[in-house]
């Protein structure tokens, strides 16, 4: 990949990544209490969906940079999340593990019911689990980023 594509693809997906960040520290902050007040338990959900379009915008930064041909518009959402396991041979490694994803896809389908289901009322019980999953996630988000970048850098000859 050339130098110059390469630190532009860099640079945004750091900048995605302080976004990421910002939001983890939001969840952290409402996970205190969100069993006890009902508030803070709408305000957590609405950070678990932040986080996931958070994400989804990194994957977008991405796909934009590689190959950028999303062709299922109904399902758009599910299509970039499985591109972003996938290694496009010749063309870019997988963005995320096969665990990231798992935790990912639990995010994303929280983040379609929060958006679309307007009448539910949110449980402290399912959010405990969507919660988990989004904690767990931010364990090894960071590292498949670095793995990532470190497999598009030109290897040195010795």
């Amino acid at each position: 990949m050339e130098k110059e594509r390469l630190a532009i693809l860099e640079t945004d997906i750091r900048r995605q990544q302080k976004k990421i960040e910002a939001v983890y520290r939001e969840i952290v902050q409402r996970k205190k209490g969100y069993t006890k007040d009902r508030v803070v338990l709408e305000s957590l959900a609405f950070q678990l969906h932040n986080l996931y379009c958070a994400f989804e915008d990194l994957f977008r930064i991405v796909a934009d940079h590689f190959e950028n041909h999303i062709t299922e518009p109904t399902a758009w959402h599910k299509e970039l999340l499985d591109r972003m396991q996938t290694e496009i041979q010749g063309v870019r490694p997988p963005l995320i593990s096969e665990a990231a994803y798992e935790f990912l896809d639990e995010l994303r389908g929280f983040r379609h019911v929060f958006r679309h289901a307007y009448g539910i009322k949110l449980e402290p019980a399912k959010m405990k689990i969507v919660l988990k999953k989004a904690l767990a996630l931010k364990k090894i988000y960071k590292k498949a980023l670095a793995a990532f970048l470190a497999q598009l850098k030109p290897k040195t000859k010795r």
